[in-house]
């Protein structure tokens, strides 16, 4: 992997520990020209070196935020607040099948603007303009994926049938291309529109280029998790075993005992899966999805208006919804009283963000159902919500799946809207916080599962560790202050507890404030080419 990247003075991080298998060690740690090259109880200083006090801290690799809606935000200095704050210093985009690229990006910034937003920089093309628009231009490391649902919406639409044989040659060139410009792999969202018309045979066609260059797919798998976790882990078996794919199952919730259970009988048949997950039992998504029948859900409100645009196709929607949701078995018949409107962009219902359907349903006096329409034609589909689920889930009862070897965090974070799920500001330091501080991960597991993991079965280089050689991608944390403050009623509320960041051994992060510099990069695949002059590793 590339590494030419902005570089900075050398500093010595003095007086802190590092992370061994036994646990934090005191160890100085230098950093010269990007990378780490000492680590140790005495580390040979350069006279023109810089120091940053790491008295009673610790010195971790920066995070890696392996599922990340932040790819179009991370321009943002409060987004990139909001990620260093906690330690992150790479995120991994292109999630859920949908991203900028290839194309000019106005159809997965209509659909997922609610999620992503629409991207500032990116101004058409494929995966190498995508990667470009951050080098040098963002605090943070960026990697993406080739998400599938943009890939069959370029060849196909968003229509509801298989591809052909051509329309599959298509697409499996626009995801040979976007692997060689530097995608990790491939993203698939199959309960979103299109991706959730893609059968098995099709993504499985899609995942022999991924396998071809040991790339990686990671799918937002079919039919809801919760309860029907094992439908959608068995679609990715099957494309494992048909395609020959090293795979990773984006977001995981489900009860414990179910996940693991179904991931211990995979693996015993020979299918090891890797996961990312965060720390917090409810869930966020566009509010189209979780409601609206597909032929109704695709981007834009033309559709969803047009039903509804009489008192019998209004009787026809409210029904379609009602069935849809109090069959789930995540939301059933109080689905209302679970859904908590998180982003609703149109200016005559600002007010309701933040209060459960329910609730926002009396304010307008009127039913749940008839409000959510009402909101959805309102805001052209572009209303997030979260989702609690019947049974919540305490750091203690997710414990046993954070500490399965397949682990990787990962926030879903939404970065849009003022009352996003609080994941976004808070999955890592409620890792460092809730987890580690409570003895339900040693300081190891939290190493592993926050950084090194990722880094292995994504491929993103020489970093997740602490050690000579590796870029000197680093946080410094304080174990005993390091927690998220993010609440479902504050939900942007920064952590604290981590005041020192370096990218590429550039301090990104310093006494808890945004230093202004810019060594972050589009993070290309191994093998894949930069563009001449862009800088990426």
């Amino acid at each position: 992997m590339t590494t030419t990247a902005e570089t900075g003075a050398p500093l010595v991080l003095r007086g802190g520990s590092v992370v061994d298998r036994n646990g934090p060690t005191r160890a100085d740690v230098l950093v010269e020209r990007g990378r780490i090259t000492a680590v140790g109880a005495t580390v040979p200083v350069p006279d023109d070196a810089g120091t940053i006090d790491c008295g009673g801290r610790t010195v971790l690799p920066g995070a890696v935020d392996a599922h990340s809606h932040a790819g179009s935000r991370v321009f943002d200095e409060d987004v990139q607040l909001a990620l260093l704050r906690q330690g992150v210093t790479s995120i991994v985009t292109g999630q859920d099948g949908v991203g900028p690229a290839p194309g000019d990006g106005r159809w997965a910034g209509r659909y997922f603007a609610a999620i992503d937003g629409p991207h500032p920089r990116y101004r058409g093309g494929s995966t190498a303009g995508l990667l470009a628009t951050y080098d040098g231009t963002t605090p943070l490391n960026v990697a993406t994926l080739v998400p599938a649902g943009t890939i069959r919406h370029e060849v196909l639409g968003d229509e509801d049938r298989p591809a052909t044989a051509e329309e599959t040659t298509a697409m499996r060139a626009l995801v040979r291309r976007g692997l060689a410009e530097g995608a990790l792999g491939l993203a698939t969202g199959l309960d979103y529109v299109p991706g959730l018309y893609a059968d098995t045979a099709e993504l499985a066609a899609l995942c022999a280029e991924v396998a071809a260059v040991d790339g990686v797919y990671v799918s937002h798998v079919r039919g809801g998790y919760e309860a029907n976790l094992r439908v959608g882990l068995e679609e990715v078996a099957e494309i494992v075993r048909s395609s020959g794919v090293r795979a990773h199952v984006s977001h995981l919730h489900a009860p414990v005992d179910t996940a693991l259970g179904v991931l211990e009988d995979l693996a015993a048949a020979g299918v090891r899966l890797t996961f990312d997950a965060y720390p917090y039992s409810r869930g966020c998504t566009i509010l189209s999805m979780l409601l609206l029948p597909a032929a109704l859900a695709r981007p834009g409100t033309d559709d969803l208006a047009r039903a509804v645009a009489d008192d019998a196709g209004r009787r026809r929607v409210r029904t379609a919804v009602l069935d849809r949701v109090t069959a789930r078995p995540d939301l059933g018949p109080g689905w209302a009283d679970q859904v908590t409107l998180s982003h609703v962009p149109s200016p005559a219902h600002h007010d309701l963000q933040g209060r459960t359907l329910t609730d926002a349903a009396a304010v307008r006096r009127t039913e749940p159902v008839d409000l959510a329409i009402d909101l959805l034609v309102a805001s052209d589909l572009q209303v997030t919500a979260i989702m609690r689920v019947p049974h919540p889930r305490s750091p203690a009862d997710l414990a046993p799946l954070v500490r399965h070897p397949g682990h990787a965090a990962g926030s879903d974070g939404i970065h849009v809207g003022t009352h996003p799920h609080p994941r976004a500001t808070g999955t890592v330091a409620r890792y460092l916080g809730d987890f580690v501080r409570a003895g339900l991960l040693s300081w190891p597991e939290a190493q592993r599962h926050l950084s090194t993991t990722a880094v292995e079965h994504l491929r993103l280089g020489d970093r997740g560790v602490v050690r000579a050689g590796a870029v000197a991608d680093l946080a410094v944390v304080d174990p005993e202050r390091v927690a998220a403050r993010s609440t479902y009623d504050d939900p942007t509320a920064t952590a604290v507890g981590t005041d020192d960041v370096l990218v590429a051994g550039v301090p990104v992060l310093a006494a808890g404030r945004l230093t202004g510099t810019t060594p972050g990069a589009g993070i290309r695949r191994a093998g894949a080419t930069a563009p001449r002059g862009t800088g990426g590793r």
